[in-house]
C-alpha cells in the first residue's frame, strides 16, 4: 500500500495563491493515478483534479479550470497542487488520493481511488 502526507495548507487572501504537496511513501509512487479531491463544510467530497501515472494527462473540474495545476515529480514520490486566483468558494479540506485504476487517466470518482491522505486546510477570506 501507499501512504499520503499532505501539506501547503493554510490561510489565503481571495485572489492569492497556495501550493499544496502530497508526499508518498511505501509502494511505487508512479504506478499510481493520483488525484486532489476536497470537502467543504457540509457539502460531499468533490474531485478537483487528477493526475495520470506518467503524468502526461490531467484532468480539472470546471470550478478550478484555469486557476489550479496539478502536477508530480516521481523521482521525488510527490504530488503537487498550484492553486491560483483563489475564491472564497475554494475554502474546503483538501486530500490527494491514489488509484490503480487500470488505464491512462486519472479517474474522477472518489471510490476509484484506494488511497487516502488525511487531508489538509484551506481557507480563502473575501
Amino acid at each position: 500500500q501507499v501512504q499520503l502526507v499532505e501539506s501547503g495548507g493554510g490561510l489565503a487572501q481571495a485572489g492569492g495563491s497556495l501550493r499544496l504537496s502530497c508526499a508518498a511513501s511505501g509502494r511505487t509512487f508512479s504506478r499510481y493515478h493520483m488525484g486532489w479531491f476536497r470537502q467543504a463544510p457540509g457539502k460531499e467530497r468533490e474531485f478537483v483534479t487528477g493526475i495520470s501515472w506518467i503524468g502526461g494527462s490531467t484532468r480539472y473540474a470546471d470550478s478550478v479550470k484555469g486557476r489550479f495545476t496539478i502536477s508530480r515529480t516521481n523521482a521525488k514520490n510527490t504530488l503537487y497542487l498550484q492553486m491560483n486566483s483563489l475564491k472564497p468558494e475554494d475554502t474546503a479540506v483538501y486530500y490527494c488520493a491514489a488509484s490503480e485504476v487500470v488505464g491512462t487517466t486519472a479517474p474522477r470518482r472518489d471510490y476509484e481511488y484506494r488511497y487516502w491522505g488525511q487531508g489538509t486546510q484551506v481557507t480563502v477570506s473575501s
